[in-house]
């Protein structure tokens, strides 16, 4: 393997999900660079090129689809927020996170909905059909999040120290 693809496996490796023009920046290379050396190591299978909702992000193998899916939508300042709020409280209700994130209901609704969709979050209806937002997978989304590192999902921190727990994400399914 080339010095360059060496060098975009393993940002890749400790940035996962990164997008195309992230992998260009952090790296000052080309984006022509870039593209060639990324194709090469999609095609030989020594990173995973997956699209979520119109971005395109790339992974080193091993993640599973559902791992990939938190990490692409966690690469979002809005979902972040929204998983780090479920992660510390257990769960929100719409209306109340929609205004403590300072975003408009829909807005809101949109990030949940991609989150719902790919497994990551769940609407629960109490007795008088009043939504409450979960986490499908608690220990297991804390987990992959985990592994991350704040450099590699965006500028934002999120708020407050995360309670994650000692289980894995085997402990969680």
């Amino acid at each position: 393997m080339t010095d360059t693809r060496t060098q975009i496996r393993t940002y890749v490796d400790s940035h996962p999900g990164v997008h195309f023009n992230g992998l260009v920046r952090s790296l000052d290379l080309a984006p022509g660079q870039v593209q060639h050396h990324v194709r090469r190591l999609v095609d030989a299978e020594r990173l995973v090129r997956e699209e979520f909702y119109g971005r395109t992000h790339y992974y080193p193998p091993g993640l599973t689809e559902w791992e990939r899916a938190t990490v692409a939508l966690y690469h979002r300042d809005t979902a972040r927020a929204i998983l780090t709020r479920l992660l510390d409280d257990g769960e929100a209700r719409p209306a109340a996170l929609a205004e403590e994130l300072g975003v408009a209901r829909s807005t809101l609704e949109w990030h949940v909905g991609h989150l719902e969709e790919q497994g990551v979050l769940q609407k629960q209806r109490d007795i008088r059909n009043r939504v409450t937002l979960v986490l499908e997978r608690p220990a297991a989304t804390a987990a992959v999040l985990a592994r991350l590192d704040a450099d590699a999902v965006g500028s934002a921190e999120p708020k407050g120290e995360r309670s994650r727990g000692t289980e894995t994400a085997a402990d969680a399914d």
